[in-house]
């Protein structure tokens, strides 16, 4: 059975009622992330929130009414989808206010090309995203741990002593996406395997509900 990506309850209830399209790494990078975020947690002496799984999220959704109309739209982008390389560069962190530590990602030409037909595909919905920034503003990244607990002098201690460059980068390539909903403080997940390109005519329709 696949390890759950949250575990935490505080985490998640946060979540409820929220949906994620995510990679799922479970090679080298998934080893990376379990080291990196042991290490962080054994140097900070003060409890902090972490997911228990390492993902890559390409979106945020807000429709806890609409996950089976939501499903569908993503599976009609998974069926499209051609396989993701991931690498991973650095070690680094997003400054307060949000005060995360990640696992950079590389903008490689396939995961850049995925999260760019994602968008174009539901910007003919009206699904609710959430977190969501335009491509050119996008960080691809693996959350390591959540430290807005700890004060603004803590935290640019341990991202000044923690960050660092990979070489080599560690690599994957992903052929599936999951799709992730959280409902009563309990995680879901189905996973979307990639496929073939779907027409047009077939993105279409899936979003509008018409048969193509």
């Amino acid at each position: 059975m696949a390890r759950p990506f949250m575990t935490d309850s505080a985490l998640l209830a946060s979540l409820d009622g929220q949906q994620y399209l995510v990679l799922r790494p479970q090679g080298e990078i998934e080893a990376l992330w379990d080291a990196s975020r042991e290490s962080l947690r054994r140097s900070i002496p003060q409890a902090v929130a972490y997911p228990n799984t390492g993902h890559v999220t390409l979106r945020g959704f807000f429709e806890p009414n609409r996950v089976d109309a939501l499903k569908e739209i993503l599976a009609v982008w998974a069926k499209g989808q051609a396989p993701i390389e991931l690498r991973v560069d650095a070690i680094d962190g997003f400054h307060p206010p949000f005060q995360v530590m990640i696992a950079r990602l590389t903008r490689t030409p396939s995961l850049v090309d995925s999260y760019s037909d994602l968008t174009a595909l539901l910007d003919s919905t009206d699904f609710q995203r959430i977190g969501e920034l335009p491509l050119e503003q996008w960080v691809f990244h693996l959350s390591l741990i959540y430290a807005s607990s700890l004060d603004e002098l803590n935290w640019h201690a341990l991202h000044e002593r923690s960050q660092r460059t990979l070489e080599p980068q560690p690599r994957e390539i992903i052929t599936s996406a999951d799709f992730v909903w959280y409902s009563g403080g309990i995680e879901h997940v189905e996973t979307l395997r990639f496929g073939t390109h779907p027409t047009n005519d077939a993105r279409r329709s899936a979003a509008t509900g018409e048969r193509a």
